[in-house]
């Protein structure tokens, strides 16, 4: 079991809170997509602490701003979307980044995580036919992707100097 240090602890909330201004204040939004930078936090949460710790911020972020902030009903399918892209970020980004490693971590969250599984989570939730609002959110996932494959190469050039003051 890993150890949640003070000092953990403190970092987890501070990109938990984030992603939450990020995701439900700063992010544009529809009822079936959604476009914004809330995946930085979790980036981070990633490449600082790992899968687990990453997961917990993602879904704990999730829970927390569909309670405080709802856009609709809480739905448990998408905190558990969020944690695993959270570990998702944490197996492909922790203690190794590269461009490869980047481009599988993204690729992983926006094709199967965004486009399949949320997807079919928005899709029994409001019964909309799944291959229909598949369609209607490739286009999301492809500008989220590209966005995240600029932005992610950045927050790795940050990374040392974010190490420093986190540690």
């Amino acid at each position: 079991m890993p150890k949640f240090s003070t000092r953990t602890l403190t970092t987890m909330a501070l990109l938990t809170a984030l992603e939450i201004v990020l995701s439900r204040f700063l992010s544009i939004s529809a009822w079936n997509t959604k476009i914004g930078f809330a995946f930085v936090p979790v980036a981070l949460a990633a490449m600082l602490l790992g899968p687990l710790y990453a997961g917990i911020v993602a879904a704990l972020a999730d829970f927390v701003g569909a309670i405080l902030f709802p856009v609709g009903a809480y739905f448990p399918g998408f905190t558990l979307t969020a944690f695993l892209m959270g570990a998702c970020y944490g197996l492909f980004l922790y203690k190794k980044q590269s461009f490869p490693r980047i481009l599988g971590a993204v690729a992983v969250h926006q094709l199967l995580l965004s486009l399949l599984l949320n997807t079919l989570w928005i899709s029994v939730l409001y019964g909309s036919p799944f291959y229909p609002l598949l369609l209607s959110r490739l286009p999301q996932c492809a500008i989220l992707g590209a966005v995240q494959l600029a932005v992610i190469p950045l927050l790795v050039k940050l990374l040392p100097q974010l190490k420093g003051s986190v540690q």
